[in-house]
């Protein structure tokens, strides 16, 4: 699932809920201001990512090129203060060379050999899967098991991952000849499917200024790996009114055509709603979108807004909403607004 794996330090004490409002408060000012000296816009795809790191998660970025993509997240890694590796997935791509791989080694002036592990570039804290669908399934399923199991083991001994650990997935929507689509099932390992779209009309302008104007300011370190790790801990605290769960669990169960509960709508025009991950998605990011933004607990405003992320790669469009031109971030919609919030 999205985020259980246990982190080393979740077995702290529990620290105090408005200490830990108030630093993320703070922090999230930090890196958006320190973000903006790089980043034109795309203020809701940060916030998306952010969500996704502080619930010790992963997500998906689709969209067309030459939208930031990579500078966002090797900057977000620099005000992070973390380590950043970006892996171009291609046709080609093995296993061994996203894990790494075993190595006959010598010492120098010793008759001996013995075997050698040698880290591949997922041993980091931020890991850019770019257009993770160009590579066969062989390799992605390697990438995967490494996301999940937050290890990788080689010759019967497990190597730990960095912690924290985020993989960021690219996706571009345009071109699919020559390319390996994730199955649903593994699509349903990310917490989030970000859509990164145009800017707008200003900030394509402040972009070509930017663009062809004289370096400016680099983003600096706003948080370390341990207070990462804490305020991924924090999030975990928020309370959530068993309503708000109610909520959740609502938007999840009216997707499945053959429940009873399914809105006529999904029985139409999906083949298979979300899964349990979906409920456990929506709690947790709204838990940390919650913390983000100064709020002591969760509320079902919360949880509709971080459910398109959470659920448009959940759900399985068949042929009749294909041809009625209805995508999947169409029915989410439709479903929010069917769902009242109490």
């Amino acid at each position: 699932m999205t985020n259980a794996s246990p982190s080393p330090n979740d077995s702290l004490p529990p620290s105090d809920p408005l200490a830990s409002l108030s630093r993320l408060r703070h922090a999230r000012a930090a890196l958006e201001r320190e973000l903006g000296k790089v980043i034109v816009g795309q203020h809701d795809v940060i916030e998306q990512i952010l969500i996704a790191i502080f619930t010790r998660s992963h997500a998906v970025l689709v969209g067309v090129p030459g939208l930031a993509k990579t500078l966002l997240v090797s900057s977000l890694a620099r005000t992070l203060h973390l380590s950043f590796k970006r892996i171009q997935f291609t046709p080609d791509l093995m296993p061994t060379d996203i894990t790494g791989t075993e190595v006959i080694f010598q010492e120098p002036g010793s008759p001996e050999r013995r075997f050698k592990f040698l880290h591949g570039p997922i041993f980091a804290n931020v890991i850019l899967a770019d257009e993770i669908n160009r590579t066969p399934p062989k390799t992605q399923a390697a990438m995967l098991e490494a996301m999940q199991e937050r290890k990788v083991t080689a010759g019967g001994t497990d190597y730990l991952l960095p912690d924290p650990f985020f993989v960021l997935a690219t996706q571009n929507p345009l071109e699919q000849e020559g390319t390996y689509p994730l199955p649903e099932a593994q699509l349903d390992r990310f917490l989030f499917m970000i859509t990164v779209d145009y800017p707008s009309s200003s900030e394509e302008i402040e972009i070509m200024k930017r663009g062809t104007s004289p370096g400016g300011a680099a983003p600096e370190a706003v948080l370390t790996a341990e207070e990462i790790v804490e305020l991924q801990n924090a999030v975990k605290r928020i309370p959530i009114a068993d309503h708000v769960y109610q909520y959740a669990e609502k938007l999840v169960r009216v997707t499945r055509p053959k429940a009873p509960e399914a809105l006529d709508f999904c029985k139409k025009w999906l083949n298979w709603g979300a899964g349990p991950r979906a409920s456990l998605g929506l709690v947790v990011a709204a838990r940390a979108r919650a913390l983000l933004r100064g709020e002591s607990c969760v509320s079902c405003a919360d949880v509709a807004a971080v459910a398109p992320a959470v659920m448009r790669h959940r759900l399985g469009a068949n042929f009749a909403a294909q041809s009625d031109g209805v995508t999947t971030d169409e029915i989410v919609r439709r479903i929010i607004a069917a769902i009242p919030q109490h």
